[in-house]
């Protein structure tokens, strides 16, 4: 709360206090948008940024804005831009980075007491007589010069090895989907709260005005076995305008974007300046900051229908792209489409582009279903990486891989040669970062032989999204939001940067 409150005082300078003088208590608190704790914060991040355009009326005081643009952020940032691939339902690590080749001579086996240390497991295999552990029945190989072990599944991601910073040491407490995947995207295991993508569009709003800062991407073919709901990409109690946008395959890419039947252009643009006036009036009367929100969000909509079209449309992309990210490329919705698509995005400077591919919650028929995940996503996935790196974009963007916990040593349900399943394991599990400001070809972290401990370097997921912000140019402990009597921040009171994997 300190932090919070030097900052504001920062702004209590001879320049700022005439400037002051020119607005009265009310007039001032109205037209900022979000008050004094906006212009706190717009002193660490621009106007532009945290407190997004200021409306351009008459009444603004003249250079209110160039005054609060002279901030900096709070760190010199590595990236301009984030694109986080999302593997919801938990993929296996043993299946994938976390080479254990201990466990083969120990398959059948049941899991110690001494290295369960009675740690809770959930309703699915708490009530199994036994816990027997079993190895990946897929191989390992090494790859790069760093000589990374790699699955046979992944072997397009296995090229891109040297350019990816591999953390095998993330833990988090929630086990079960919702609570744990609602926790990596919020901070907290409870609905409500903003996600990450809106606190990065609050902290550092946009650099492109057409597109929205914060865009989510749901892949079709993805297994639907675990629910994804609205509120993951949801700003919570911050601006509505920080709210993440899903684009969508189909003739509606963003809903309610598209003019009705019989509705041309010149009616909306009439429509939307008859309600921005309306709008303006309520917010003389109330100064509502959501107000703001609202207009900012018409005006969005309306340059969104030329900007949404122009950025959906892959008919100009060369066959070779559609041969790098592989043949599901060329049909919409699919994930590697996606990716396609948030490469296109990332071009145009969206802030934040988060992918969504569901599938990996493998409790039976591991083998097989993470197989058929590894296929849909393997490639594309390889394919962005090499494809932002090509065209000068990896170096200021952070691209991200993961899901919302691992997968337990032991089969859950009946273990045969060839067949069987992992329950959820929030202990450790792994994901990857490449491109801006981490350190390239190093595998951070480790886990015992059992993959069900740490046993160096831990990485909490609190740890991961202070990094993430740093990387930004971010103090994760600085940005904050005051909401009922409390300055809330993305990290709630915890996290520590990883300094080691920083470039």
């Amino acid at each position: 709360m300190s932090h919070h409150h030097d900052e504001e005082f920062r702004l209590n300078t001879p320049e700022f206090n005439e400037l002051n003088k020119k607005l009265d208590r009310r007039h001032f608190l109205t037209k900022t948008s979000l008050g004094l704790g906006a212009l706190a914060m717009g002193s660490l991040f621009g106007a532009e940024k945290l407190l997004g355009s200021i409306p351009k009326t008459p009444e603004n005081v003249p250079n209110l804005e160039e005054e609060i643009l002279k901030a900096l952020p709070h760190i010199a940032p590595k990236a301009k831009r984030v694109v986080y691939l999302f593997m919801s339902g938990g993929p296996s690590q043993f299946e994938t980075f976390d080479y254990k080749p201990k466990l083969v001579d120990l398959a059948g086996q049941n899991l110690p007491d001494s290295v369960r240390k009675g740690q809770r497991l959930t309703g699915m295999s708490a009530n199994q007589s036994a816990l027997p552990m079993v190895p990946s029945i897929y191989k390992f190989n090494q790859h790069g010069k760093s000589g990374t072990w790699i699955s046979e599944l992944m072997p397009h991601t296995a090229k891109v090895v040297d350019e990816l910073c591999i953390i095998k040491s993330i833990h988090s407490e929630a086990i079960n989907h919702d609570p744990a995947i609602t926790f990596f995207q919020t901070g907290n295991q409870l609905p409500g709260r903003p996600s990450i993508g809106s606190w990065v569009s609050y902290g550092l709003g946009s650099d492109n005005q057409n597109l929205p800062t914060f865009i989510v991407l749901v892949s079709k073919n993805g297994s639907k076995d675990q629910p994804l709901y609205a509120r993951l990409w949801g700003n919570g109690f911050l601006p509505s305008k920080h709210q993440g946008v899903q684009f969508r395959s189909g003739k509606d890419p963003v809903l309610f974007l598209n003019n009705p039947e019989g509705y041309d252009g010149a009616d909306r643009k009439e429509m939307l300046e008859y309600l921005s006036k309306l709008n303006q009036i309520q917010n003389q009367a109330y100064g509502d900051p959501e107000v703001d929100a609202r207009i900012a969000q018409y005006e969005m909509a309306y340059r969104m229908q030329t900007s949404v079209p122009e950025v959906m449309n892959t008919d100009d992309e060369p066959d070779e792209v559609f041969e790098l990210y592989g043949p599901d490329s060329r049909d919409s919705g699919t994930y590697a489409a996606n990716c396609i698509l948030a490469r296109k995005l990332l071009e145009k400077d969206v802030k934040f582009v988060q992918l969504y591919h569901q599938g990996w919650d493998n409790h039976g028929g591991l083998p097989k279903g993470i197989a058929h995940q590894c296929k849909n996503t393997d490639q594309a996935t390889a394919a962005l990486v090499m494809d932002l790196k090509r065209r000068g974009l990896l170096e200021d963007t952070l691209v991200i891989w993961g899901g919302e916990f691992g997968r337990t040593v032991y089969s859950q349900g009946k273990l045969t040669a060839d067949d069987y399943g992992r329950d959820h394991h929030p202990r450790c599990f792994t994901m990857w970062m490449a491109g801006a400001g981490v350190k390239p070809g190093i595998s951070y972290g480790e886990t015992d032989d059992f993959s069900y401990n740490i046993v160096k370097d831990p990485v909490h997921v609190h740890d991961f999204q202070a990094t993430l912000m740093h990387l930004m140019g971010v103090d994760h402990e600085r940005l904050t939001y005051k909401y009922q009597g409390r300055r809330f921040r993305l990290t709630d009171v915890h996290g520590n940067v990883v300094k080691d994997i920083l470039s």
